[in-house]
């Protein structure tokens, strides 16, 4: 897909500092720098962050490219480096473009997306991607959109490399480091708590709920051997005994 290109107006600013910026803002303008390799100097200028954000808003997000036109004079072609944005308001506060020429390639990041399901994802793996997006060269005329990556031959355990990405024509990547851009994990084995059985008695032995009584039983028995009868539970303290009776 052909990068879209989008015009921008701009105006030369010859202030500079946060009073040159107020007085921006207030026209409803913000700061602006153009640099590059084939400039003497960068060109500070004034742009509509309105505008700004309006061009760039196509597939190519930041990669667009832009017809810059300044005061009547030729239009440069560029792209929005950067912008800063208020933390509260989300404003525009400042934007950064980089002078580029149709037939120089030039540096920029795109996404990378993932295509197919991993056989190890079937198998009960997880895939994760570690890189969203990757630095590459091309014409500006030639920015893909997105960079697709068929991850579908992934077994558990298996990494998907820069190296295997098939990148459109014109499109290179200059790394020295063959790096992991997805991986297929061993899924985490989940622990079982280990189940504590019940104690069975034995065969013979009294049951839990009998323990309490057996030694209640015994002393009951003791009791009855020494000649005395144990006392009824319901007797009532203090009560006159038969030869207290016999006494009166």
């Amino acid at each position: 897909m052909a990068v879209t290109r989008n015009t921008l107006a701009a105006r030369v600013r010859d202030g500079a500092g946060k009073g040159s910026a107020r007085r921006l803002r207030a026209e409803g303008l913000v700061p602006a720098v153009v640099y590059g390799r084939h400039l003497e100097h960068p060109v500070h200028i004034a742009v509509d962050p309105v505008e700004v954000k309006k061009a760039i808003a196509t597939p190519h997000k930041l990669n667009t490219l832009l017809s810059l036109t300044l005061d009547g004079q030729p239009e440069r072609l560029v792209l929005l480096k950067d912008y800063q944005q208020d933390p509260v308001s989300r404003e525009m506060l400042h934007a950064d473009f980089i002078d580029v020429r149709e037939n120089e390639q030039i540096k920029v990041n795109v996404p990378v997306v993932l295509t197919g399901k991993p056989v190890g994802v079937t198998e009960g793996g997880i895939l994760s991607q570690s890189r969203r997006e990757i630095e590459v060269y091309a014409l500006p005329s030639a920015i893909p959109e997105k960079i697709e990556a068929d991850v579908s031959h992934l077994k558990i355990a298996q990494s998907f490399h820069i190296n295997e990405v098939k990148l459109p024509e014109g499109v290179r990547v200059k790394s020295h480091v063959n790096y992991t851009l997805a991986v297929v994990s061993v899924p985490e084995k989940e622990e079982v708590a280990p189940v504590v059985a019940a104690a069975v008695p034995a065969a013979g032995a009294p049951a839990a709920g009998a323990a309490g009584a057996a030694p209640a039983a015994a002393d009951a028995k003791a009791a009855e051997g020494k000649g005395g009868a144990a006392a009824p539970a319901a007797a009532k303290e203090g009560a006159p005994s038969k030869k207290d009776e016999k006494k009166k």
